[in-house]
């Protein structure tokens, strides 16, 4: 997870869940057949609406406002979506705190800072943003999440079905979506820990789907005279020699190497002992739902070991070797150590 860049899809569009019934889901002694063909027939209509909501999201003009809810936290944000021709056109503004804006036209974004003056371009690192959060074929979900209807709701106005995806495994969290009824786009998506508590949720607080105007999505700030213009050093890269074995579901989708900032802000003073900028190398696994990411520097010294939890992300940073390593996903802790402990630099 890069993390300003994972983080960032955590923040736009992260998250999902589980509404009941987190227990993984165990091979029963007595009654598999009879289990079986009806957990068979259940899951094929479901895939088919878990299908429609990957498909609307992408596919749709809709714009609206959401909220991001973290533990206390809570945060709103507007999204802006238009397919014209064969582009696909986005925008997302950050409503709180300081003001941010991300504009993408296909894989291309950019990147608004207008406090600090400056404009970012990358490459789309992730597919997961919020509502196009699901970045996988449904049929792959269902070996690692069992599909469960869970009734009908009501979403910024709009009625919406329920689904429920409740992990096979204590390696992933569960999501329960509620996509709308008439259009198949999705509304709300919480994400619940093992005891069946909501850890984040992101939902619609209002929405407009079609008759979008192509001008919305523009960028707000069309002057940027003398902004400082900044293309992110992102580059694929050989990282094979780092045998890592994540949990099964989870396959590896890009390895890169990227520059990042110590300083966070352009002009502010480096980090004591530390320069500025400093290349990492990043791995990335996806089970189409949650995200792993490990994170490979050179030096560990003058750093602290040790795991924190915001929401559902868990973040755990250790040295070995020569490198410091710091791994994250929106998993349980327990995903993460076994990641972590698995990690083997092999030489060539």
């Amino acid at each position: 997870m890069h993390l300003t860049g994972r983080l960032y899809g955590v923040l736009c569009l992260l998250a999902t869940l589980l509404g009941f019934s987190l227990t993984p889901s165990a091979q029963a002694a007595d009654g598999v057949s009879t289990t079986a063909a009806s957990e068979a027939t259940t899951s094929s209509a479901l895939l088919a609406q878990l299908q429609k909501m990957q498909s609307a999201a992408q596919r749709l003009n809709y714009s609206g406002s959401f909220v991001y809810q973290q533990a206390a936290q809570m945060r709103s944000s507007r999204v802006t979506h238009v397919v014209a021709g064969k582009s696909e056109l986005e925008k997302l503004e950050l409503l709180d705190g300081k003001p941010r804006e991300f504009v993408r036209d296909n894989e291309d974004v950019a990147s608004y800072d207008p406090d600090q003056r400056i404009v970012r371009r990358e490459k789309r690192v992730t597919r997961d943003t919020f509502p196009a959060i699901v970045d996988a074929r449904p049929e792959d979900l269902a070996r690692f999440y069992r599909l469960q209807s869970d009734g009908d709701e009501r979403v910024a106005g709009r009625s919406c079905q329920a689904i429920v995806l409740a992990p096979r495994d204590k390696l992933r969290y569960g999501y329960r979506f509620c996509a709308d009824q008439a259009t198949g786009l999705l509304l709300r998506a919480q994400t619940l820990d093992g005891r069946g508590e909501v850890i984040e949720q992101i939902a619609f607080t209002q929405i407009d789907i079609g008759g979008i105007d192509r001008a919305r999505v523009n960028p707000t700030y069309k002057d940027t005279r003398g902004w400082r213009i900044e293309k992110a050093a992102l580059v694929p890269a050989d990282l094979s020699a780092w045998q890592i074995t994540p949990p099964p579901g989870f396959r590896k989708i890009q390895q890169v190497r990227r520059v990042i900032s110590d300083s966070g802000e352009a002009g502010a003073a480096p980090v004591q002992n530390r320069p500025a900028e400093r290349e990492v190398s990043q791995i990335v696994f996806s089970d189409g739902l949650a995200a792993i990411s490990v994170f490979i520097e050179p030096g560990s010294q003058g750093r602290e070991e040790g795991t924190i939890q915001q929401g559902a992300m868990n973040i755990l940073g250790r040295r070995q070797g020569d490198y410091w390593l710091t791994v994250v996903g929106e998993v349980p802790a327990a995903a993460i150590r076994q990641v972590a402990n698995s990690i083997e630099l092999k030489s060539k």
